[in-house]
């Protein structure tokens, strides 16, 4: 039986965060409070939300009611939220966080991340419709990361946030931060499944103290569309390879990917609006994968980066990750 390990310690802070939480990205607002509650019913102790999801107030519902119902205590929980991309001038910056502690409810979040390295013109919250949508050129701002990374420092310093960090960023650009930085990264959180490993990336970034979130665990299964050159590799949770150790552990393939990071003290935030699969892919700490096993993924990798900023995907090409 492997050792329960469940959490991992935040740098500078100290603060534990869960190995699996749970996403809210592309679930439906009228959906959301419910399902949220659920997850924290079946066992989820972090929730991993962002303003871009525009379901953030209804995150805050769902948490709130389940705090209400005594399932938690607020101190229990893990909360996250990131900055997105047309709030990235230092004037903008604590305006939009105080919109998303105003949604979640709450007196202060345990991490918040920068989402994408990618300032964009400020657009005014009330006619913010995510991503520069297909068809519209992504226009630059002038925000340098440093005067933002400020910005998050003073909300740390006021107690709002505990943690702060990036996702999406690549080594350049945390290194680049890291001359500056007063207070340090705690988090990066990147794609990451057996198909886009980055082992270098993540060895790198915690031999830096900073933990990784990996999104997209379960590869292509998560996304409707991909860049042109990978729609036809093989879903990931079908590859051969994964439901071999899905068989051998009688366990289902979305365990193996999840447990895999896991395994890793890589924290994974898997969605699901289904309480068996949210049960399911919380449970992923009774079963060990062994050298081989983990050879055998090891071997899938074949840099297959899924969420990529591409022409066919988001409607302009932004090449961050070359």
């Amino acid at each position: 039986m492997p050792e329960q390990v469940k959490y991992d310690t935040l740098k500078p802070t100290g603060n534990k965060i869960p190995l699996v939480g749970f996403g809210t990205a592309r679930i439906p607002p009228e959906e959301t409070e419910e399902v949220v509650y659920n997850a924290i019913k079946s066992g989820y102790r972090m929730i991993d939300g962002a303003y871009l999801y525009g379901n953030e107030k209804e995150v805050g519902k769902g948490v709130r009611r389940a705090i209400a119902d005594g399932i938690v205590k607020r101190e229990d929980l893990f909360i996250v939220g990131k900055l997105w991309n047309n709030f990235h001038s230092a004037k903008h910056v604590a305006p939009i966080f105080e919109k998303t502690l105003d949604n979640y409810e709450f007196d202060y979040i345990d991490l918040y991340l920068v989402h994408w390295p990618v300032p964009s013109e400020y657009i005014d919250p009330k006619e913010f419709l995510g991503f520069c949508p297909k068809g519209q050129d992504l226009k630059w701002e002038r925000s340098p990361m440093q005067d933002c990374w400020r910005e998050l420092e003073k909300l740390v310093d006021a107690g709002k946030i505990k943690n702060i960090g990036i996702s999406n960023f690549n080594c350049q650009l945390i290194l680049d931060l890291l001359t500056y930085a007063r207070i340090h990264p705690s988090v990066l959180e990147i794609e990451l499944h057996p198909y886009l490993q980055q082992k270098r990336l993540v060895k790198w970034a915690k031999k830096e103290n900073i933990h990784v979130i990996a999104y997209a665990s379960l590869g292509n299964m998560v996304y409707d569309e991909v860049p042109e050159n990978l729609k036809n590799v093989p879903k990931l949770m079908e590859h051969e390879t994964v439901t071999k150790i899905a068989k051998k552990h009688n366990r289902n393939p979305g365990q193996i990917l999840l447990r895999w990071a896991v395994q890793q003290k890589i924290t994974v935030v898997p969605k699901s609006v289904k309480e068996s699969r949210m049960k399911s892919n919380l449970d992923v700490f009774c079963f060990e994968l062994d050298d081989e096993d983990m050879k055998d993924l090891e071997s899938l990798n074949i840099n297959a980066r899924f969420n990529d900023l591409v022409e066919n995907m988001y409607g302009f090409e932004l090449p961050i990750f070359e």
